[in-house]
């Protein structure tokens, strides 16, 4: 049974995780190495708002993307057991970045706000380091 993704499927979960990532680390450095002195004392940097706008415009298409997953190549691989692990990992991730940026948009309050951040960031910087371990894992299992 065949678990790989055609080309325009990776390539476009590539593109956009990476464009997600990019925009997530833009917003990190904006946040945390490009403050502003403004009139007042130190100001919000506009690479700031403008990385936020990006990255979560960015989760649309994810969300298609990695819905389309469901059916063929996660379902497929759950049954026959293959790459589990890595796979719940990679699906526990994801369900972590939503709610955590979920709860950043809409939940957290001023005093809460950064541990809701860090508990958003740092997944979200791991989750590249588990897409290419769970893809390694896959590719190393015999085919049947």
């Amino acid at each position: 049974m065949q678990f790989k993704l055609e080309n325009w499927h990776k390539l476009s979960i590539y593109a956009v995780l990476t464009a997600l990532l990019l925009s997530g680390i833009a917003w990190l450095i904006a946040h945390f190495s490009l403050r502003v002195m403004g009139e007042f004392g130190e100001t919000v940097h506009p690479l700031e708002h403008w990385s936020m706008q990006v990255h979560g415009a960015l989760i649309m298409p994810f969300a298609v993307l990695v819905g389309s997953l469901l059916l063929q190549h996660m379902r497929r691989a759950h049954r026959a057991h293959r790459n589990r692990a890595s796979g719940w990992t990679m699906i526990l991730s994801l369900m972590w970045l939503a709610v955590t940026g979920y709860g950043l948009y809409y939940f957290a309050s001023e005093t809460a706000r950064p541990l809701w951040s860090v508990a958003h960031w740092v997944i979200g910087c791991a989750l590249p380091v588990l897409l290419f371990l769970h893809i390694f894992l896959g590719r190393r299992h015999p085919k049947a």
